[in-house]
């Protein structure tokens, strides 16, 4: 039978990095998960239907596949997680001493930093919109995978996870600060088009632009098209072609690289998305 793999990637004085996977068959998967004492905690939910129960207040949360949240707790705190009826129970803990984020964000340094701070410590960054945990970005599995992945002790591997979590807060930040515009804007074709012009290298479904932008999914399509006479799918992937092309004439960027700057998880999809839109891959533009 397969043990659950608890693996310590990181600690430090200020931060504890954790990730675990349980894949044994046919039974509930259950993992205690603790939180330190003025810590900030951030638990990437890698598997679906995930429940945790926290002890300190009774609370539970039901959290979907690639969901997240940024959690404040003064003082030590246990939950349980489980998952009822599945084959796998996995997870990122990355947990950071509360001074270290002080330090970092200096709030007595300008009120930006002080309300970003603030808002951290009342548990602002746990619901992206109503009761829903924000989801996560192509951006952070990456950071996720690459953190997984490294090898290397000592300093240079201090200097490497430090670098990774403050890409990660400010990928959250980003996160937060757009639902607030979003919320703030007319809901308008113009809106929409600003939101996709900013946004066509993310990751993005229908169903999550209708959400963030607070417009039901068919009238967000029929008013995008009825003004712009082209679909929203459209409209993305003409944009990250765009960028796609202007990109490929630069040798040192991998098509990797590329096809992630771009929006794609994966190359294959990318390739075939470039050969459809001019009719030759990647590689062969490049070689011209």
């Amino acid at each position: 039978m397969t043990k659950p793999k608890r693996s310590l990637l990181f600690e430090s004085e200020d931060i504890k990095v954790i990730y675990y996977e349980d894949t044994i068959a046919e039974k509930t998967l259950k993992s205690n998960f603790i939180e330190g004492e003025s810590s900030f905690n951030l638990l990437f939910l890698l598997s679906p239907n995930i429940n945790l129960q926290a002890s300190d207040c009774g609370t539970n949360f039901m959290f979907k596949k690639n969901q997240y949240i940024l959690h404040y707790s003064s003082s030590e705190n246990r939950a349980e997680l489980w998952a009822e009826n599945q084959e796998v129970l996995e997870y990122f803990q990355i947990q950071v001493h509360y001074q270290y984020i002080f330090d970092l964000i200096e709030p007595q340094s300008n009120p930006e930093s002080a309300e970003i701070l603030e808002n951290m410590k009342n548990n602002n960054f746990i619901f992206l919109h109503k009761e829903t945990p924000p989801s996560m970005t192509v951006e952070m599995h990456m950071i996720l995978k690459e953190i997984k992945g490294y090898s290397k002790k000592g300093v240079m591997q201090k200097l490497f996870i430090e670098a990774k979590i403050i890409k990660l807060l400010i990928l959250i930040f980003e996160q937060f600060n757009e639902k607030n515009i979003a919320e703030d804007l007319s809901k308008t074709p113009e809106t929409i088009k600003k939101f996709l012009d900013e946004n066509y290298h993310r990751n993005l479904k229908i169903e999550e632009i209708s959400r963030i932008i607070g417009i039901n999914q068919n009238k967000l399509r029929r008013e995008f098209k009825e003004h712009y006479h082209t679909t929203i799918v459209d409209y993305i992937l003409e944009l990250r072609m765009l960028k796609a092309k202007k990109m490929i004439i630069n040798n040192k960027v991998m098509i990797k690289e590329i096809a992630i700057e771009c929006g794609y998880e994966y190359v294959q999809n990318f390739t075939r998305a470039f050969k459809k839109k001019f009719g030759v891959s990647p590689e062969k533009l490049r070689l011209g």
